[in-house]
């Protein structure tokens, strides 16, 4: 049972009151009573506002459905005329760019990596901060970026044919990012740095120094004998570390132990799709971890092997400039923070009339004042330099809900006097009617808008929602490759470019789910730089350390300046609805979508709803580990409903695939202790209920979101598990 305390006409769970008031007010400058008279009031005036909105999503929703069932004969300018006017699709406004101020440096002007990590694992988020420099020889050993081949196995302890070819990876890397004006990295024997230069003696006794000396920004150590040489190159930094003592370092030539790279610019600290937070529990242990990264004494203390270990924030890093003089880096990501959309509520805070608050209010107002902490000084690590706020929005449908969030923001500074746009936005562009309107959205938050970014799973599973009664969609895997998509994904970058993003905001792209497939990763994601994209998000430090490759090898900006010269309306592009112009796909081929879908929905819905797991590498069907999170879900239930919607089919082949796939999973996750089987009592399996509601119910779901039925299903897990125990 949960216990309120009421406030005025709010009522607010008393573990989430007591946070606030004994961990995230004291020492913000924000007065206690005040705050709580000024949270009732936005509660009071925005839930009516906020309300309105979902009621507009599900009024175009059931107008869209309508037109397609009275319109079987597609016609597309009919439909494009349609959409017009109900609202759906809206004018282009007038050029404008962009008046945000006060963006930090790793969002304006540098180009990198940007990790996602759910915020209510400490050890994880601490991770993703300290993500900002990552070994490269690390990365490289570690993963399957390395082959395996003439003996180079990465078992056991040191293996020393597969470390050489480690090096050799890194030195050709050298070689092409910082080439000599003679010879090779390769052919070193020593580097030191000579009246502000560096020189680089090679094995035949010939001094040579780099071709671009710009490139040299300072060191570690004594300049004849520096321990750590710092490159920068296309605004990114990487060092050369020495030490001829170091297993390593004392086989190579040079002493060069390892070559550490600044790697995860920026980090994005979850609320929201990677994380199962369902009550005020779950919403306290979120903001408890965000206050902690903010005031910088968040640690994580776990057993690896037989030590204990515990974690916290790196210290930013000093060097020598060439002249001499002392200067540092930040040992740390930028940090920014998702919160949830406008669709969910959550019994952490109730209303006047009983009824859950809208959980991005609470969000907004409480992450912004755990943030507070970092910008008025109350940290030994500074999070921005310009003292700017950094919230990640999701699943906003439109310029309406992008106006709406601006104004939530213009209210919180004003609760926790904050400067106007203290508060920075990110825009998710990962919603239908919000890439179709994009430009319109940017507008509604040109003061405050830092990031847009695509995401692929959400924005299909809003694809296939939207449309649902246009027809059966294609298989899943076939979505990468149509027109929409494709469209989508160039259009985000144009109006972001259209705006004046370039050396102002992100330009984002979404996630490589394949954390073990890092080899895939190295050849594919440099593609997300020469679509003009200055980040895209990783699942890993060790991913990030690997993508950051990519920025040292394209220079993102000259990318950009070649797009800005062809800039144009691909909104027409992006309505071409997905459905399938020949559904006689054979049974076999049925039942192997069926099959992949049900066994990933089962998959992570299990974790999410009976550990409390909102993202994890998940094993796919084949038994590879994907990352997933709530956008994976979404897609996946969406076509399986659309299907079956369709009779492409049964409800009972979908039951047999569902109870089948159950027990692969079982199997899958059979060494996990706290893993509950779903079969073969599948009644009884709150999992599992919950994985066949998203299927079946999949067609009613609000925009196709899992959220509410994951929610519902996850609470019934808590008080049902906790009884037993």
């Amino acid at each position: 049972m949960s216990n309120y305390v009421k406030l005025g006409e709010i009522q607010v769970e008393n573990e989430l009151y007591e946070f606030i008031n004994i961990e995230a007010l004291p020492g913000s400058l924000v007065d206690q009573d005040s705050f709580w008279v000024g949270f009732e009031k936005i509660i009071t005036d925005l839930t009516p506002k906020n309300k309105e909105l979902l009621a507009k999503r599900n009024e175009l929703q059931t107008k869209i459905n309508r037109w397609h069932l009275e319109n079987k004969q597609f016609n597309f300018t009919k439909y494009k005329v349609f959409l017009e006017e109900i609202g759906y699709l809206q004018p282009e406004p007038e050029d404008f760019h962009i008046t945000t101020e006060g963006a930090d440096v790793e969002i304006a002007v540098k180009a990198g990596p940007q990790l996602v990590v759910p915020v209510d694992n400490a050890r994880y988020a601490i991770n993703a901060a300290n993500a900002r420099w990552g070994s490269l020889y690390d990365a490289q050993y570690g993963t399957d970026v390395i082959s395996e081949e003439g003996g180079a196995q990465a078992i056991g302890g040191y293996n020393p044919v597969r470390g050489e070819k480690v090096i050799v990876f890194a030195k050709n890397f050298l070689d092409e990012t910082v080439p000599l004006q003679v010879g090779s990295h390769k052919k070193a024997v020593n580097y030191m740095v000579d009246q502000g230069n560096l020189v680089i003696t090679l094995q035949n006794g010939d001094k040579t120094r780099l071709k671009n000396e710009g490139k040299f920004a300072g060191y570690q150590g004594e300049s004849y004998q520096p321990s750590t040489i710092l490159i920068k190159n296309n605004d990114n930094y990487f060092e050369i570390q020495i030490d001829r003592n170091h297993p390593i370092g004392k086989t190579d030539t040079a002493g060069v132990k390892d070559i550490l790279l600044e790697s995860a610019l920026t980090s994005i600290m979850d609320c929201e799709d990677s994380v199962a937070a369902v009550d005020a529990e779950d919403k306290v242990k979120v903001y408890r971890n965000w206050l902690g990264l903010n005031k910088g004494d968040l640690s994580a203390t776990f057993t690896k092997g037989n030590k204990t270990l515990t974690r916290k924030l790196n210290s930013d890093r000093s060097y020598r400039s060439p002249n001499g003089s002392e200067f540092s880096l930040s040992g740390r990501a930028l940090m920014l923070v998702r919160n949830v959309g406008h669709l969910m509520t959550n019994n952490a805070v109730l209303d006047g009339k009983g009824n859950e608050v809208h959980e991005g209010i609470i969000d907004a107002v409480v992450t912004s004042l755990c943030a507070k902490h970092s910008i008025i000084g109350n940290t030994p690590f500074e999070n921005s330099t310009t003292g700017s706020i950094y919230i990640v929005k999701p699943k906003m449908h439109g310029p309406e809900e992008a106006a709406f969030a601006n104004e939530l923001f213009n209210r919180t500074e004003d609760l926790l006097g904050l400067a106007k746009n203290t508060l920075k936005i990110g825009v998710m562009d990962e919603e239908r009617r919000t890439s179709l309107n994009l430009k319109a959205c940017i507008r509604e938050v040109k003061e405050r808008v830092v990031f847009i970014n695509t995401g692929f799973l959400d924005r299909t599973g809003d694809e296939m929602h939207t449309s649902m009664e246009a027809g059966a969609m294609i298989r899943k895997n076939e979505m990468k490759s149509t027109l929409w998509l494709q469209s989508y994904e160039k259009s985000n970058v144009n109006n972001g470019l259209a705006t004046g993003f370039q050396n102002q905001a992100q330009i984002g792209k979404g996630m490589w789910a394949m954390p073990d497939l890092m080899k895939g990763m190295l050849e594919q994601k440099i593609g997300h730089l020469q679509a003009g994209a200055n980040t895209a998000w990783v699942p890993s430090p060790t991913s990030a350390t690997l993508h950051a490759l990519h920025y040292h090898q394209v220079s993102v900006k000259e990318v950009q300046n070649s797009l800005l010269e062809n800039i144009t309306d691909l909104r027409d592009d992006i309505l071409q609805i997905p459905i399938a112009e020949k559904t006689n796909w054979s049974q076999e081929e049925i039942q192997a979508e069926l099959d992949n879908n049900a066994q990933g929905i089962l998959g992570y819905v299990v974790r999410w709803v009976e550990q409390g797991i909102g993202c994890s590498k998940v094993p796919d069907i084949n038994n590879v580990a994907l990352m997933e999170d709530r956008a994976t879900l979404r897609i996946s239930s969406q076509h399986v409903a659309n299907w079956l919607h369709h009779g492409i089919c049964t409800k009972e082949q979908v039951v047999e695939t569902m109870e089948r796939m159950a027990k692969v999973v079982d199997i899958q996750n059979a060494g996990d202790p706290a893993y509950r089987p779903m079969a073969p009592d599948f009644q009884q399996s709150v999992a599992y209920q919950a994985a066949c509601d998203l299927v079946f119910k999949g067609y009613e779901q609000p925009n196709g979101y899992t959220e509410p039925i994951l929610h519902s299903r996850r609470l019934e897990a808590k008080a049902k598990f906790s009884v037993k125990s």
